[in-house]
């Protein structure tokens, strides 16, 4: 077969599947994780630096602008467009630096307006190029968590709380180690994952994104030789968090990633909240607990015509596996440095965008899996009906309050390693020295009634 040497990019020929078969899903990304997303929030940290130089600090060589010079500085970021960032990266194949390509495209710019011009020499002032990479991807790692992670997370909670109100008071035989156990409800079990997701998603929302901007190696070398009198660590403090991160004072030449670390790591922990759902709920649907909603336009085999196949929560789960993989590598790589700086962070923190594309195509996958499910109460009760032995734990438990030795073992010889009916188990009850009002209690008792608080719990989450 003939393979042409190159092919133009498409969805077809994109190598990262989230740029093709999963463009869909990873497209809403693009603003934020791509080069072009990268570039522009140099330009945004580079400008408000240049604003915060004049301004702020008030160098007494850089007069500060006045409300015109602002709004036209204000057009350079909110102007800055996908042309914008091909003429910075047409000037990196010529600095081999990409960072430094960003001023001099600045510089390019001021150079071009009236009065800008003056404010060239103070472009970069005192940064090293990690005092705008650090800010950038903090910039970049706020937005993707706040502007599509966490909606996307607080959308799936939701749903499945609205499930497990739904189904708060359906009762469902559990399984511990694959084996009966005592019942539950469906709707119990589903609260279980929308407390634990609730919970992660409160940590991701609350971790730290830190920034730092501090020069070459963290003591403001630059700053205080050019101007010593200059409260500089004050001055940049009040930048980092204006821009909305948390000021980070102690640092090498770069900011050490520990809290991105963190908010991946949290991120990681509601993915895998996820992926034990995906997998219990695919289990659910093999028992017939949960039907699928037929999409008559789809197939579920080539050779089999009647499969309908629980594809959204294996294909979540896939994805989150990718997803917390790098998740993995990036929590161990990102805070090591040798000494004051290597560059190994620098290919890494590339992949961002790659975590959280498969992340959210995770998560629209389970969204679309949790929009087909329809609940089979008719197969939860046939697995009830035949479960007369998971009777056995209140059995001996109302024993043991009676008194009565070796409760626990009498009900182990009873029901241990195999299957009881009601009359075996009401022979049982009838023999025992329990008051009359408690035997016939016990009497009443079935699997499907024997769910303690579940329902009051799924219908309080």
């Amino acid at each position: 077969m003939n393979t042409p040497d190159a092919l133009p990019l498409s969805d077809l020929s994109a190598v990262s599947p989230l740029d093709g078969r999963y463009a869909r899903a990873s497209a809403a990304l693009r603003p934020y994780a791509s080069e072009y997303g990268l570039i522009r929030y140099r330009v945004l940290i580079e400008v408000r630096w240049l604003q915060h130089l004049a301004n702020e600090a008030r160098l007494p060589e850089l007069a500060p602008f006045d409300g015109d010079e602002l709004r036209r500085l204000e057009a350079i970021i909110e102007g800055f467009g996908l042309t914008q960032a091909q003429r910075v990266k047409t000037i990196e194949r010529t600095t081999n630096h990409d960072v430094k390509a960003v001023e001099y495209f600045l510089r390019e710019v001021c150079a071009d307006d009236p009065t800008l011009g003056r404010a060239i020499p103070f472009l970069h002032f005192a940064c090293t190029s990690e005092d705008i990479n650090n800010l950038a991807y903090g910039l970049m790692l706020k937005d993707l968590r706040d502007l599509s992670l966490l909606p996307a997370l607080r959308r799936i909670e939701t749903s499945i709380a609205v499930l497990a109100h739904a189904h708060a008071a359906v009762p469902m035989l559990a399984r511990t180690h694959g084996q009966p156990a005592s019942p539950t409800t469906m709707g119990k079990e589903l609260a279980n994952v929308a407390y634990r997701l609730r919970r992660q998603i409160t940590q991701i929302a609350d971790t730290e994104i830190l920034g730092k901007l501090n020069g070459a190696v963290g003591n403001y070398n630059a700053h205080l030789a050019a101007y010593p009198e200059l409260d500089w660590a004050n001055l940049n403090a009040r930048f980092v968090q204006r821009l909305g991160l948390t000021w980070n004072p102690y640092t090498t030449q770069i900011e050490p990633h520990d809290a991105l670390a963190e908010t991946l790591a949290a991120a990681a922990r509601a993915n895998t909240v996820l992926v034990d759902f995906c997998r219990d709920v695919w289990g659910y649907i093999a028992l017939g607990y949960f039907r699928q909603r037929r999409v008559d336009t789809e197939v579920g085999s080539s050779t089999m015509p009647h499969k309908v196949n629980p594809i959204d929560f294996e294909n979540a789960e896939g994805n989150f596996g990718v997803a917390n993989a790098l998740c993995e590598h990036l929590i161990a790589k990102l805070p090591i440095s040798r000494w004051q700086r290597d560059l190994t962070d620098s290919t890494v923190l590339r992949n961002l965008g790659v975590v959280f594309g498969h992340t959210l195509l995770a998560l629209e996958s389970v969204g679309r899996g949790l929009g087909k499910l329809e609940l089979d109460p008719a197969a939860l009760g046939a697995g009830l009906d035949d479960a007369w032995e998971v009777l056995a734990e209140p059995v001996q438990t109302i024993m043991r309050r009676y008194g009565i030795a070796d409760s626990y073992e009498a009900l182990k010889a009873l029901t241990r390693g195999q299957r009881i009916d009601r009359e075996r188990l009401h022979a049982f009850i009838d023999s025992l020295p329990i008051p009359p009002d408690e035997r016939a209690r016990l009497r009443a008792l079935t699997p499907a009634g024997y769910i303690g608080a579940a329902a009051t719990l799924a219908a309080a989450i």
